[in-house]
């Protein structure tokens, strides 16, 4: 590495306030690779992208507050490029000394790194001697900045995309009983990864608004919830194989329930037979709650993501949060991905009792249903 110029992909994607860093998380996860290149005499050139600005230059998702961030963090001046490619940029890089750090503007704000575009990756890979990727987060994205850039140089994971790897890698060969617990609002988000694993869990757990279209699959009544009617057929699979496999599917058997969808709406606790009707099925009750808790306290292994209703609203979190604390009280190994289930485990002050929290939602839910991500498959090539 040593006088070398790097090219880091790193996941900077942080919610912003009043143009500063409200949560730094994901940018101090990234500092020990960071400081690793620099200790080798490495010049940095780091990458990422910032909300969604659909490849247009937004000064919202400007990268220029998390520059100013990484450099409190680090303790040394990085240097900013008002944007990813063209002179300045380019100018930006070759100027870079060893030890010395360069933060582009939004890759988004262009369309061709969504699109991997060969000649916007080959401009990125022209800055650097190498790449490494470490943005688990968007590893199942085969974007310019994730997979396209390591077709042109020699390139490595970072030691964030290491350890989730090796984290989520252990759901494979798992010590039982094996819990998993999914939620979430849509099932046709994650019905894949449902059906994988149940080859592997000994139980699944399912909450969330996902659980309505399983639960009108059963034949019990679900009010104004969502339910995604053309996967009701997909519900009735998904149980006729947990039997099939003599797997414990495991469902609400009581719900909280909403007369309008309103954080402020009249609500009530049921039983899932007794939903009335033009309610609204907003959260998991607390005998589910006590069912999923005890099947998690008893596993040696743990893989939970998604929440368990509307947990942005105090009303309806109770679940979500109950979740948060069996999974924090398991003995076994633990793994929480997904933005909602990490925020109720920090709401909970729990973040800290569980083996592995996975950067990645989506990444990480592909990866465990065994999916082969494009930013991790393209790592290791020699460019």
């Amino acid at each position: 590495m040593e006088g070398k110029r790097v090219l880091l992909r790193v996941d900077f994607n942080v919610p912003l306030e009043e143009g500063r860093v409200a949560d730094d998380t994901r940018i101090r996860a990234a500092l020990p690779t960071i400081e690793h290149l620099l200790s080798r005499g490495a010049a940095v050139v780091i990458v990422s992208h910032l909300g969604r600005p659909k490849g247009e230059k937004r000064s919202k998702f400007s990268l220029q507050p998390v520059a100013q961030r990484l450099q409190e963090l680090l303790g040394r001046p990085v240097a900013f490029a008002p944007d990813c490619v063209g002179p300045e940029a380019e100018e930006a890089a070759r100027a870079l000394e060893p030890g010395q750090v360069l933060v582009l503007e939004n890759v988004r704000f262009h369309p061709e790194e969504e699109e991997n575009d060969p000649e916007f990756a080959l401009r990125l890979a022209s800055y650097a001697d190498f790449y490494v990727n470490d943005a688990f987060g968007t590893a199942h994205r085969a974007h310019a900045s994730t997979e396209g850039v390591a077709r042109h140089l020699p390139s490595a994971a970072g030691f964030l995309m290491e350890k989730e790897i090796q984290a989520l890698s252990r759901l494979f060969q798992p010590e039982r009983p094996f819990v998993a617990v999914v939620g979430g609002a849509k099932i046709s988000d994650k019905l894949g990864v449902l059906f994988s694993l149940l080859d592997r869990v000994d139980v699944l757990c399912l909450g969330g608004g996902m659980a309505n279209t399983l639960l009108k699959s059963l034949g019990y009544p679900v009010g104004k919830s969502l339910v995604e009617e053309g996967l009701i057929e997909s519900g009735r699979k998904l149980i006729f194989r947990s039997r099939e496999r003599g797997k414990e599917l495991l469902f609400p058997v009581d719900v909280v329930v909403a007369d309008f969808f309103l954080a402020t709406a009249n609500h009530k606790v049921v039983p899932v037979s007794e939903v009335p009707d033009g309610w609204i099925i907003m959260d998991i009750g607390p005998l589910t709650v006590k069912r999923f808790s005890e099947a998690i306290r008893s596993a040696r292994t743990v893989f939970w993501n998604g929440p368990m209703g509307v947990a942005e609203w105090s009303c309806f979190a109770q679940g979500t949060e109950g979740i948060a604390r069996a999974v924090a009280e398991c003995p076994g190994y633990t793994v929480v991905g997904g933005g909602d289930s990490i925020a109720a485990l920090e709401r909970v002050g729990l973040s800290g009792r569980v083996s592995h929290v996975s950067t990645g939602g989506g990444a990480s839910l592909e990866f465990v249903e065994g999916r082969e991500l494009p930013g991790i498959k393209a790592l290791g090539r020699q460019g």
